[in-house]
């Protein structure tokens, strides 16, 4: 469905310099035509709704729940602005531990960062270094980890809590709500019909060079 919308382009193969012939020609499709959805739609909850994406559920399963047909997964991941799924979409969690455990030789116990909690002046998610959290807490004798001052500021975490952590925040999508589905599909064919010019070989086809 998605290629069925999106325009083609005539792609000229031949060096510039090359008398013409049309055989010199192929037809692509125009990937370079990006339909991107202005962010601040995103808070108008009349025409989207949250969704959170189920482990493992694919865009094609999520669009037959939502508007019928599996072939409508673009419809998702352009009105998310996914422009590669497989790094915008979230993994599977025993893809992830996979993924972890063949790049990382301990991602379960290798600190990658520490971060802190919101208390006080102290933004949540600021990642600060090692020295600042040795500064503010102390090993007791038994292994134990506590603050110097009793509150908590700043935790460790490990490569496996932060890539899950990230993996987790793009569970969280925007679907269309079934009454403005057909709008946004008539606008987006609209969006990708060429208009008259130099390059103008038809409605759905352009030359290029």
């Amino acid at each position: 469905m998605f290629f069925s919308l999106t325009p083609n382009v005539l792609y000229d193969e031949k060096p510039i310099s090359y008398p013409f012939s049309s055989s010199d020609f192929v037809i692509a499709k125009n990937f370079f035509r990006r339909y991107k959805i202005n962010e601040d739609l995103f808070s108008y909850a009349v025409i989207f709704k949250q969704y959170t994406i189920k482990d493992g559920e694919r865009p094609d399963v999520i669009a037959q729940k939502a508007y019928g047909n599996v072939f409508y997964d673009w419809v998702i991941l352009l009105t998310n602005n996914m422009v590669n799924a497989q790094y915008d979409w979230p993994m599977s969690n025993y893809t992830l531990n996979k993924t972890l455990e063949s790049e990382f030789d301990d991602p379960y116990g290798t600190i990658r960062h520490y971060e802190t909690y919101k208390i006080g002046q102290y933004p949540a998610g600021l990642h600060v270094d090692k020295q600042f959290y040795d500064s503010i807490h102390k090993i007791n004798i038994d292994g134990t980890v506590v603050t110097k001052n009793g509150n908590e500021i700043c935790r460790p975490v490990t490569i496996a809590e932060y890539y899950t952590e990230e993996n987790e925040k793009k569970r969280k999508i925007y679907l269309l709500k079934p009454q403005y589905f057909r709008s946004f599909v008539d606008d987006y064919r609209k969006k990708n019909i060429y208009k008259k010019s130099s390059k103008f070989v038809s409605s759905r086809l352009k030359a290029t060079g």
